[in-house]
């Protein structure tokens, strides 16, 4: 079951390492590998949320995210998305761009660095309304009680996130942008724009998904029964949704928001470590496929199902995410703290599962079946 899972990270780990030895040494090759370390502990939590979502989706489109996913996460984040932000930072072309991250790697750093107060705006206004929607939400299971039945009576206010995330931005702009750490001066209106990009692409794309996963739910039975026959996504139990189609799709694209969201402080932090972007995009990747891989074994396992706690142990760790981000706009946090909150949240979580199913009698690997995932990674 681990090296089914797990294989084709072993392998692009193996590969990776030996090609960065080739290229660059020893030095590049541990450079690479602190990378690797560095984006699996910064984005262990990514990994609780994507298997949440995953489980919802058929056959197909676990594939999709598993192969077509990993595309964009490794090429797209890590590598085209700092060059990207380049050529729009400093109005040039994609070209000049390239030869710019190639040629002269400290402009290339200092041009990607200043850049940070909006990249952080929108990641962090888009993590922190996935946060409030979840603390918010009325749920079977309560981890902190203390904190959740309350914020779950009072978020039956719709648009209560909404604001929240808005008086976030608002004070964000008015304090820790008005003399940003990176690039310095007042990023003020950066801040406001790029939060509220981020707000609503959130919005946007996350409410889209829900419309049509909440209309494939309404369904009646004989429909469900042909989607189930054409692309099955569970057995025995059907616990899984098993979206498909435009469901399926805007919850894709969700999903690679979400990573997009959680790859800035790993794509900015990496700068600490290296300004090659070859190096990076190397050893980013590596950790990306480990995060998918994980994705996978959380879904296989059903984990999420035997450990009830998880799932709010990885929300608390993305709020505590998309605080460090805003906070980062004017101060420096090493990402060795980024990385520790979430691994310390997710482990609490799951003691936390743990004590409860030996209260309840329960083993921790319960009967039943679990929802199946395409393989692929």
């Amino acid at each position: 079951m681990l090296l089914k899972t797990f294989g084709w990270s072993f392998a692009v780990t193996a590969l990776g390492l030996a090609l960065a030895g080739v290229l660059w040494g020893w030095q590049g090759l541990a450079i690479v590998g602190i990378l690797s370390v560095l984006e699996i502990s910064v984005s262990f939590d990514n990994a609780v949320i994507n298997a949440g979502i995953l489980r919802k989706m058929n056959a197909f489109w676990q594939k999709i995210f598993l192969t077509l996913g990993i595309l964009i996460a490794v090429f797209g984040m890590r590598l085209v998305f700092p060059v990207v932000i380049v050529a729009i930072t400093a109005k040039l072309g994609p070209i000049e761009a390239v030869n710019l991250a190639i040629n002269d790697k400290a402009q290339y750093q200092e041009l990607v660095t200043s850049a940070h107060p909006a990249i952080a705006a929108f990641g962090g206004i888009f993590l922190l309304m996935i946060f409030l929607d979840f603390i918010f939400e009325e749920r079977d299971y309560k981890w902190l009680s203390w904190i959740e039945k309350p914020m779950a009576k009072i978020g039956k206010l719709d648009t209560l996130s909404v604001i929240i995330a808005l008086v976030v931005l608002l004070v964000t702009a008015m304090t820790v942008a008005t003399s940003a750490a990176h690039g310095g001066g007042d990023k003020s209106a950066t801040v406001l724009l790029s939060g509220v990009a981020g707000l609503i692409t959130y919005l946007v794309v996350g409410g889209i998904s829900g419309f049509f996963e909440a209309k494939l739910e309404d369904e009646d039975e004989d429909e469900e029964a042909d989607e189930a026959a054409a692309a099955p996504a569970t057995k025995g139990n059907g616990s899984a949704v098993g979206l498909a189609g435009k469901a399926a799709f805007f919850m894709f694209l969700y999903l690679e928001v979400i990573d997009a969201s959680f790859s800035f402080d790993g794509v900015i932090g990496a700068f600490a470590i290296t300004n090659d972007i070859f190096m990076m995009a190397l050893g980013l990747g590596i950790g990306a496929m480990y995060i998918r891989s994980l994705t996978v074994f959380l879904v296989r396992k059903g984990t999420l199902d035997d450990y009830v706690y998880l799932e709010h142990g990885a929300h608390y760790a993305i709020g505590a995410l998309a605080v460090i981000l805003l906070i980062t706009i004017k101060y420096e946090i090493s990402e060795v703290i980024t990385g520790l909150v979430g691994v310390v949240l997710i482990g609490l979580s799951f003691a936390s599962s743990v004590i409860r199913n030996r209260r309840e009698g329960k083993a921790g690997d319960t009967s039943g079946d679990k929802p199946e995932v395409a393989s692929g990674v």
